[in-house]
């Protein structure tokens, strides 16, 4: 007969790694699942905002934050969840591409997916110039120049780490102003690789076999156009909620999973945490990730065993 947890958790970021290490602490029975172990704190190069650490890499964050599930039991499961189903027994049937599970409630911390700017060559040459992750892909562009696009948090903090191997990085930005924090934007002014274009967009990226140019809506230095060998994506993203939308979960106008201060949601047993929610303001940090994932193990614990 196939075991029924107390609970699964599906996303291994921030979010559900928390969540695992408060649930294994209130001795729930249940797994964690996510299709890329760590989410995107594998993209962040350094983190000075973490406290305790003056500064501190993504990589070696999510090295402690697994360490800690693994010490407390739980081993997260590198499974990609495809589908969550609640039967006429109030059971949740969690179906990925590998196996089926049972559990009594879930948490749904899938985080959420990189925004494209879905303009004629951006698809094509994904892979081969255009990129979605400076941490991953900045070796491959030594002495290159490159394009970082977006202006927030998440493209200067790129934009700055890239200089540590390109030539030379462009920053363009739609906007007048660079709405990241004021420590990056000086941060930004005082590198002489960095070179900010506001008030544009890319509208095309060429290249036969690799990455070329871009072609801008705007003129710059007399062209409408950027000789450069990589593209690098930060504008932002979108939350991964069509599991959570299957089951009725309800969303916000933008698509975020609105949830209470438990972090539960309109459907009994399902909870959710991390970058997917409306909880924490919208204010999108690993910090808060991690405090969501934390209630939610929390109150999902209150309606499981305290009930």
């Amino acid at each position: 007969m196939q075991e029924t947890y107390d609970l699964i958790i599906i996303g291994a970021g921030p979010a559900g790694l928390a969540a695992s290490i408060y649930a294994s602490r209130y001795k729930l029975n249940h797994l964690l699942l996510g299709a890329t172990i760590g989410g995107q704190i594998n993209e962040i190069r350094q983190l000075e905002n973490w406290p305790g650490d003056k500064s501190v890499s993504g990589l070696d964050l999510l090295s402690r934050f697994v360490e800690h599930t693994k010490n407390l039991g739980i081993t997260p499961q590198n499974e990609s969840v495809v589908s969550v189903k609640k039967n006429e027994e109030n059971v949740f049937e969690v179906e990925t591409g590998k196996n089926a599970h049972k559990a009594r409630a879930v948490i749904m911390a899938m985080g959420t997916e990189y925004r494209k700017m879905n303009i004629p060559g951006e698809k094509e040459l994904t892979g081969k110039g255009v990129s979605y992750c400076a941490t991953c892909d900045a070796m491959f562009f030594r002495e290159k120049v490159i394009c970082v696009v977006g202006g927030g948090n998440a493209a200067v903090t790129s934009a700055l780490g890239l200089t540590d191997f390109a030539s030379k990085v462009y920053l363009v930005y739609r906007g007048d102003r660079l709405p990241a924090e004021p420590v990056w934007l000086d941060k930004i002014a005082a590198n002489p690789k960095i070179e900010v274009i506001k008030n544009t967009n890319i509208i095309e990226i060429k290249g036969e076999q690799k990455v070329e140019k871009i072609i801008l809506d705007n003129t710059y230095n007399d062209k409408t156009y950027l000789e450069v060998d990589g593209v690098f994506v930060e504008i932002g993203s979108d939350p991964g909620v069509e599991l959570a939308q299957r089951l009725g979960v309800e969303t916000d106008e933008q698509g975020f999973i609105r949830v209470n201060a438990d972090m539960s949601t309109n459907v009994l047993g399902v909870f959710a945490a991390g970058d997917i929610t409306t909880g924490s303001n919208k204010f999108r940090q690993i910090l808060t990730a991690c405090s969501e994932g934390a209630v939610a193990a929390n109150g999902a614990y209150k309606m499981l065993k305290l009930k």
